[in-house]
């Protein structure tokens, strides 16, 4: 950290945390007793004079770590963490030169240099001047014996780093480990690491299935066994679980007669949610007449394809009693449903990784097993509404497929409902946007809540509808708003209403 220049010091110049010198001590010393700057260490002052002095310290801890140890490099536990420990605690190469190994403790802040060689080939610029290790340095250097002494230990646990490892895989897929072990074989001798390198090969190897040394987590045994599953995932369809197995979801029982209108309905707005849109009238024609318009026969099979799977009094209860009938249930409505569309390989999993604005889903590594492991959270829970809804987000989740993933996932979303004989769902398109934001709100911040009581409100509009005669249904959810786009809504004022 720079001093800063006398001849134009002004403390409003200067930033959060700065350091103090003989040319400007006294005017520092002014401001202090002004109460204008605290004290946060020797030769560190800071322009903050209301918040907790270990908020200032470890907010700035990239300033303070290259005022202590300029052009250091954040190792070990930290290079993972990228930030201080929940102690206080960071680690850092300070350089060959560097002979102590005692902390610097500040509020807040502990730094723990080591001696090392500084910044290596890989190594990035951070900030303030200071160095962040490269994955492959920073596997090495967690594969150094540690043990805390006083604090977190310096290097990551065997659980931590199999989790970092298979994290990666599940982000980036299986090369990405390939490609961390040949970058490793260029740093060891670097970093007198040729111990730390022969581990990595083995850990490595062993999650990729090429050798055998005891692994420390589920997710790494279940890759050597080559079925590797998404961790994060996983995660959230426990959170999931255990939010609907505390939630008390009513039955509603299925009206009857209700098909082919209600697997009319349901297979047009299924298709109109991910942008297959057709006027009500003209899709009527198209799957009770086959009346197909001119330059949308893609589009046009696609309705058909999912009006037969839901319109089918067998395929309409049809769910799987294990892992593998799941995998190949999804494969044949997909195959049904897409036929249409060799460009997206019908019945056929990806093959690349897929997204949603900033949701990446399921690396294609990855697909099988955390389906899988989906399944066994799945199996666990209530019949019904329940493993409904568990069902779809599993599938919208997981993303299995290039396209199709969401009308796939709702067909068996309905037919955890048909088999117990309760209400299919139906998302009106006023109605999408709820049923989209509660799905990336358990994606991406883990709340299964809005989801839960999005579907549950969707069930019990659908059970009110009349479902016996396609023209009193209709009418009905045009009465309802049903079947305003979204946008259209927002500009009108309108929301979903309950059949009266």
């Amino acid at each position: 950290m720079a001093d800063p220049d006398t001849r134009t010091f002004s403390l409003d110049d200067q930033p959060e945390v700065f350091a103090t010198s003989t040319e400007i001590s006294a005017a520092v010393r002014r401001a202090v007793d002004a109460g204008r700057v605290r004290k946060v260490a020797g030769r560190l002052y800071t322009r903050d004079t209301d918040s907790p002095l270990g908020m200032v310290a470890r907010r700035n801890w990239t300033r303070i770590a290259a005022h202590y140890f300029p052009g250091a490099v954040v190792v070990d536990r930290s290079a993972f963490e990228a930030r201080p420990s929940d102690d206080g605690s960071l680690f850092l190469d300070a350089g060959p030169q560097y002979k102590s190994r005692r902390p610097v403790r500040l509020p807040g802040l502990s730094l723990r240099p080591r001696r090392g060689p500084g910044a290596v080939s890989g190594d990035m610029p951070h900030m303030d001047g200071l160095y962040f290790s490269s994955r492959a340095r920073a596997l090495l250097d967690n594969l150094r014996p540690s043990r805390a002494r006083g604090g977190v230990a310096r290097t990551l646990t065997p659980t931590e780093l199999e989790n970092e490892l298979t994290r990666t895989a599940a982000l980036r897929g299986n090369d990405a480990l390939n490609e961390f072990r040949d970058q490793a074989r260029k740093l060891a001798e670097q970093l007198s690491a040729e111990a730390e390198l022969t581990k990595l090969d083995d850990l490595i190897g062993t999650i990729l299935g090429t050798r055998d040394v005891p692994l420390a987590t589920a997710a790494a045994r279940a890759a050597h066994a080559g079925s590797g599953f998404d961790p994060r995932r996983v995660e959230l369809f426990e959170l999931l679980q255990a939010a609907l197995l505390r939630e008390s979801l009513a039955p509603r029982i299925a009206q009857p007669n209700s098909f082919p209108a209600l697997s009319f309905i349901e297979a047009y707005l299924s298709n109109w949610i991910e942008g297959t849109e057709f006027p009500l009238d003209e899709a009527e024609e198209i799957v009770f007449e086959r009346v197909m318009p001119e330059g949308r026969l893609e589009d046009a099979h696609d309705v058909i394809g999912t009006f037969e799977l839901v319109n089918d009094p067998v395929r309409q209860r049809q769910l799987p009693a294990d892992a593998d009938e799941l995998i190949d249930l999804l494969r044949s409505h997909h195959a049904t449903m897409l036929e249409r569309r060799p460009q997206v390989n019908p019945g056929a999993f990806k093959t690349r990784e897929n997204q949603a604005g900033a949701t990446v889903f399921v690396h294609p590594d990855l697909v099988t097993g955390t389906l899988t492991e989906g399944f066994r959270f799945y199996s666990a829970l209530p019949s019904g509404l329940a493993q409904a809804i568990f069902l779809m987000f599993l599938i919208s989740e997981v993303h299995p497929f290039v396209d199709g993933n969401g009308r796939v996932g709702r067909v068996l979303m309905n037919a955890a409902l048909s088999t117990v004989d309760e209400q299919r769902i139906i998302i009106p398109l006023v109605y999408r946007d709820e049923y989209l934001q509660g799905l990336r709100t358990l994606s991406r911040g883990g709340d299964p809540r809005p989801l839960i009581r999005v579907l549950d409100h969707a069930q019990e509009y659908a059970a009110a509808i009349e479902w016996h005669d396609l023209s009193r249904a209709k009418r009905m959810l045009e009465e309802t708003n049903a079947l305003v786009p979204p946008d259209v809504a927002d500009e009108r004022g309108l929301r979903l209403k309950m059949p009266v």
